[in-house]
């Protein structure tokens, strides 16, 4: 054994001295939460048997402990150009939504742990997802191919300057991102409708953000408890559920917290949220009803705007395509830091052809390996 590594653990010793084990470090994330919000116990509980399930479901919950081990398994990694990274990226963290002019959209649809990084952190963590799903068989595509894709989109975005997914267009067709069967979820709004109603007085602050982004902030609305998410379960999600002319409408308000990375610091729980910040400066066509109004996230429900789950796609998509406008996507985020393009291209131009690979596959390791001592739990 070598003594770089703790016996079983896997992980060089320098990261598990210094980060302690995945049971410590969910204690202390859990505790850390509670300081800054409102938690659903029973959300929270879900969330950590969901954790069990799977290492791609493990990863998805625990950006927290990818914070920590990060900077010792990539360290080579971490002195990148710093952007206004979207910090939990994987290959499920991608989604539609109808843009002001009622236009299709696919993008990034969740900034919750949106932080200034390296932006190599964005591109590994996609491509560990990526690993994980290809080693779970729900993707067909080799490592190698993967990453060549994903860096081939993020490379050709950066240099053009990025450009919005907008599905509609000649060149972002449905079928070449592989959702050209993807359908609305059935019974949409008869779910919503099923869900627990809120029979207490909503607090002032959540009801005003509510009512802001309704088209009447006076119209009569059922209010919902939704549970939904992985990373997030555990916040306060409140659902407004109305009739407008002729038809449903819904907003959300969810409970928004810093990124795991201000925990990771050290720092209180009232430290800054960068999700307004990430989806107001990255290049897109955005969604007019997204916005972060106090502490609460608020978005429009509907049937179009979804998260895209990539082992929901059609059998056999073109995965490089995905994944190669997935790449794009990234820059489209990263581009939200103007002054570090230069940067981050001299940078790629740098690396190693393989460097990608090589820490995507460190890190998926990593992450597999926390999921087996987390499940003996």
């Amino acid at each position: 054994m070598s003594k770089k590594q703790h016996r079983g653990s896997g992980l060089p010793r320098a990261a598990t001295d210094k980060a302690g084990d995945i049971r410590q470090a969910t204690v202390s994330y859990d505790n850390w939460m509670r300081s800054c919000t409102t938690v659903i116990l029973s959300d929270l509980r879900l969330k950590h048997e969901q954790m069990k399930e799977s290492p791609f479901l493990f990863l998805r919950g625990t950006f927290y402990r990818w914070a920590q081990l990060w900077p010792a398994l990539c360290a080579e990694l971490c002195g990148a150009p710093k952007v206004l990274s979207v910090g939990d990226l994987h290959v499920n963290s991608f989604g539609t939504w109808r843009d002001a002019e009622g236009r299709l959209c696919w993008g990034v649809d969740d900034f919750d742990e949106s932080y200034p990084l390296a932006y190599t952190n964005d591109l590994v963590r996609l491509a560990a997802s990526m690993k994980i799903v290809i080693d779970a068989g729900g993707l067909s595509v080799t490592p190698k191919e993967g990453c060549d894709a994903i860096l081939e989109g993020y490379r050709k975005s950066l240099k053009e300057g990025g450009r919005p997914v907008v599905l509609a267009e000649h060149e972002h067709k449905l079928g070449k991102l592989g959702v050209d069967s993807f359908k609305p979820p059935t019974d949409f709004w008869g779910k919503l409708n099923r869900l627990p109603v809120v029979t207490r007085p909503l607090r002032s602050d959540v009801k005003r953000a509510l009512e802001k982004t309704l088209p009447d902030p006076k119209m009569e609305y059922k209010l919902v408890r939704r549970q939904a998410g992985l990373g997030s379960l555990g916040q306060q999600r409140f659902v407004a559920i109305a009739n407008w002319q002729g038809g449903s409408i819904a907003r959300e308000a969810k409970a928004v917290l810093p990124s795991a990375c201000t925990w990771l610091e050290g720092k209180l729980g009232n430290g800054q949220s960068y999700y307004q910040q990430a989806i107001s400066s990255a290049i897109r066509s955005h969604d007019p009803y997204q916005e972060i109004v106090g502490s609460w996230l608020i978005r429009r429900l509907s049937p179009d705007s979804n998260p895209i789950d990539i082992q929901d796609l059609p059998k056999r998509p073109d995965e490089q395509m995905l994944l190669h406008t997935m790449g794009s996507e990234s820059a489209n985020v990263h581009l939200g830091t103007k002054r570090q393009v230069h940067n981050i291209l001299k940078d790629l131009q740098s690396r190693k052809p393989n460097w990608l690979r090589d820490a995507a596959k460190r890190m998926a390791r990593a992450v597999e390996k926390e999921w087996k001592e987390y499940r003996k739990g």
